[in-house]
């Protein structure tokens, strides 16, 4: 019984530092996490931008094509 009690003390000091570990692992894992949701919601953002600038020029493109060939 002696020998017990010391060693389940060392096991509990173990789990509590090893659960302190993971608690920080978590919480760097959740700051990674809300890095990348920002990341890709710019990333969204961009293609949208993007998306309608390509629409913008391919009806400039379509405006222009339609002049040129009025004046054929």
């Amino acid at each position: 019984m002696n020998d017990i009690l010391p060693q389940l003390e060392q096991l509990i000091e173990k789990l509590l530092d090893k659960n302190q570990q993971l608690k920080s692992e978590v919480d760097e894992l959740k700051a990674q996490v809300g890095k990348l949701v920002d990341e890709n919601e710019t990333l969204q953002l961009e293609i949208l931008e993007s998306e309608e600038k390509q629409k913008d020029t391919s009806t400039a493109l379509s405006s222009l094509l339609a002049k040129l060939q009025r004046v054929d």
